[in-house]
């Protein structure tokens, strides 16, 4: 009998890898531009840089280490799918910090513009991916429970 685990890996639609790996280089792009210009998105929003740019560019490196992770995940999703559930949740508690953030005064609104490309625009595809990966686990418990049964008897 055939189990799911002996079919290969379980790589998921071409469209899944397209867009991790697309997710992959905004990250690293991102990620470098933060960290060699950390001053540039708060200029752009009219805002006063940081007084520690530092810290702009420490959060640079983290979406640019996210972007290897959506590399890593776009060549089996299905098996990756802890990398892709953590740059969801980022993906969505980004902007929840934001609204936060706009309603206390802290952030402009032009600096939510940034959301969109960061954050919005994934929101789709990744929920996408999971729920692929949420039900191809469901497939693979159910097909080695079923051999399982056969092999006992």
């Amino acid at each position: 009998m055939i189990r799911p685990e002996d079919k290969g890996p379980r790589s998921g639609a071409a469209w899944m890898k397209g867009w991790l790996l697309a997710a992959a280089a905004y990250n690293l792009v991102f990620g470098a531009w933060a960290v060699l210009f950390p001053s540039a998105l708060f200029t752009w929003a009219g805002m006063e840089a940081p007084n520690y740019p530092e810290l702009w560019q420490c959060i640079g490196m983290i979406v640019g280490v996210y972007g290897i992770g959506y590399a890593i995940a776009a060549f089996d999703p299905y098996r990756h799918w802890p990398i892709v559930l953590v740059g969801f949740l980022g993906k969505v508690f980004g902007p929840i910090g934001f609204a936060q953030a706009l309603w206390q005064g802290s952030l402009p609104l032009k600096f939510g513009a940034i959301l969109l490309s960061n954050d919005l625009v994934w929101w789709i595809p990744f929920a996408l991916i999971l729920w692929g990966a949420y039900q191809d686990g469901m497939r693979g418990r159910r097909g080695l429970a079923r051999s399982e049964v056969v092999e006992a008897t």
